[in-house]
């Protein structure tokens, strides 16, 4: 019987996400990735070369993910508080995606995952932007790159500093995530008109 590379790979990946995304970079272990694939842990260093090549390759394999759920075309653009609501749906569906991501931050500044690609998925999103708005790209002076970027931040705080939104406005968090989602796409239609 011929061993499946490929499916071992996404064993490892997939049990490589979870723990990345509780533990981090640092406190991730081989063996605990290794034990919820139910593979040996011999095969992440034959495949990945060590850890911190494995916690890249879980971040452009999530990034990879992301990108092709929530994409934002020119037409898309022209509502930025509707992708920020797509966005939302993501990270609720997707909640280790962020702490990935944090996680990346913490540790990781000056080893970005994918940096060249992910500039340029970035460089395409404040382009469409920019087209979506022609003449009035800029709001108040915010120009598309800073308009993403606010749009972006304004999610992802939803789900990296959910104590704030629970202290602010607990209405909103009462009222569950169908609230909370309606706030963040009338806030960033207001901001963005």
């Amino acid at each position: 019987m011929a061993w499946d590379t490929a499916r071992t790979k996404q064993l490892l990946l997939d049990a490589a996400v979870a723990e990345f995304a509780e533990h981090g970079p640092e406190g991730a272990r081989v063996a605990r990735v290794a034990e919820r694939a139910g593979v040996n842990k011999e095969r992440i260093y034959q495949y990945f070369g060590n850890k911190q090549k494995l916690f890249t390759a879980v971040l452009e394999a999530e990034l990879e993910k992301v990108a092709a759920a929530v994409p934002l075309t020119d037409t898309q653009a022209a509502d930025l508080g509707d992708y920020a609501g797509r966005i939302y749906d993501y990270h609720r569906a997707h909640p280790h995606f962020l702490r990935l991501k944090a996680w990346e931050g913490l540790m990781c500044q000056d080893r970005l995952a994918a940096q060249g690609e992910r500039c340029g998925h970035y460089a395409e999103k404040v382009a469409a932007v920019a087209r979506a708005r022609g003449a009035g790209a800029s709001v108040d002076g915010l120009g598309p790159g800073q308009l993403m970027h606010a749009v972006l931040s304004l999610v992802s705080v939803w789900f990296t500093l959910p104590q704030l939104a629970r202290m602010l406005v607990p209405e909103t968090v009462d009222a569950g995530p169908g609230a909370e989602r309606a706030a963040l796409v009338a806030l960033v239609r207001r901001l963005t008109a």
